[in-house]
């Protein structure tokens, strides 16, 4: 049985899909981008700041889940440049402290609204969510 998760912490999708699923003890968060949930504003001031943006989003929609970053076993990274790989890992590197998650970070023709970063994530809920 799935289970649809969303918050107002996070920007509201964008298109047909959920914030967040879960299927058994599993959540699949969708890709966020630097949407500023309050204002709808996109933060494209620099790859760093956009990149921390879209960290908050995905911790909000963690949060509402019941999980948090501790609980991530996959994330997939898109950035529109290669060249933006060094700023994106040291930001998502501030996330996580050990037993890191599997992931892959590719480079992509282009991302919606025109952003450098997107970034979705599979995390293991606890027991009764």
């Amino acid at each position: 049985m799935k289970k649809i998760f969303r918050t107002d912490e996070a920007p509201a999708p964008i298109g047909p899909y959920s914030q967040a699923v879960s299927a058994g003890n599993f959540l699949f968060v969708s890709g966020q981008i630097a949407l500023v949930p309050s204002t709808g504003e996109l933060v494209l001031s620099n790859v760093r700041e956009e990149t921390i943006q879209v960290m908050k989003n995905l911790q909000a929609v963690l949060t509402a889940a019941g999980t948090d970053f501790e609980n991530i076993v996959k994330t997939s990274i898109f950035l529109s440049d290669m060249a933006h790989f060094q700023v994106v890992n040291e930001v998502y590197a501030g996330y996580f402290t050990k037993d890191f998650p599997a992931r892959e970070t590719v480079q992509v023709a282009g991302l919606p609204r025109s952003v450098n970063v997107e970034i979705s994530v599979i995390a293991l809920l606890p027991d009764g969510n």
